[in-house]
């Protein structure tokens, strides 16, 4: 299991003490890999941009025009988190039923 997420997310940070044997990403020095991010942004949509975040409110009127994700590759810190993969499934967020997914 790998949590993409941030070392000073909150939401990211109950999820690690929640799960057993995850490894963590940090996206913000490690980024997420193409690969993944293409099927979250498949799987997830418009979902797997994080519109309140500070990176967004940073972002130029035009920047923020751009295809979501463009927007993520080029700044990992806007996916919503955590992202996680387990098996080859992803799960975004760390609401009731991903814990209930995950944890069984």
């Amino acid at each position: 299991m790998i949590l993409y997420g941030l070392k000073q997310c909150d939401t990211c940070r109950k999820a690690l003490k929640g799960l057993n044997n995850v490894a963590f990403v940090d996206v913000r020095a490690e980024g997420v890999p193409a690969a993944i991010l293409e099927r979250a942004h498949a799987e997830f949509g418009e979902n797997l941009l994080n519109r309140r975040s500070t990176t967004w409110r940073n972002l130029s009127d035009e920047a923020r025009l751009e295809p979501a994700l463009t927007l993520l590759k080029a700044h990992p810190t806007l996916m919503k988190r955590p992202l996680i993969e387990d098996n080859g499934r992803l799960t975004l967020g760390w609401n009731d039923d991903v814990r209930a997914m995950l944890l069984g």
